[in-house]
């Protein structure tokens, strides 16, 4: 499977931050986890902290032949609408990701604008988080 991984903002500080909430590996280290773990799939990394690069970065990928979406858009999950509506335009099984535990933590978390044009989304289990997304696609792509 061809893999696009799209990471948003404050995600190029794992490692660094709350490893509590975050667990302690930084975003080269999921990366390389995620391949570890899937060594037949091709996953594309990409990471902004800007709104708009992320929003560029979909828009890229529907002229690209992925075969499934995972996304962490980081605290954009909360606010973005404009990243929401990429997000609807790709036709391919999406599946956004949190490390942290979402239904534990503060209540503006709870809400989430981007996961609503996903196919599902995976919280609280760290890295592990991007293990079962990849899980999820490949089960779905056997499902359509």
């Amino acid at each position: 499977m061809k893999v696009l991984v799209v990471n948003g903002a404050n995600l190029d500080l794992l490692g660094r931050r709350d490893p509590v909430q975050y667990g302690d590996l930084s975003l080269a280290k999921i990366e390389n986890f995620l391949k570890e773990q899937f060594p037949e799939d091709d996953f594309y990394f990409f990471q902004s902290n800007v709104e708009g690069d992320i929003v560029g970065r979909l828009h890229e990928a529907l002229e690209e032949s992925f075969d499934g979406l995972i996304i962490n858009p980081g605290g954009y999950a909360h606010t973005s609408v404009v990243i929401h509506d990429a997000l609807e335009l790709l036709k391919i099984p999406k599946i956004e990701v949190h490390l942290s535990n979402l239904a534990s933590r503060e209540s503006f978390r709870q809400v989430l604008i981007t996961a609503a044009a996903c196919d599902g989304y995976i919280s609280g289990l760290k890295e592990k988080s991007y293990i079962a997304a990849a899980f999820t696609l490949h089960f779905l792509k056997t499902r359509r």
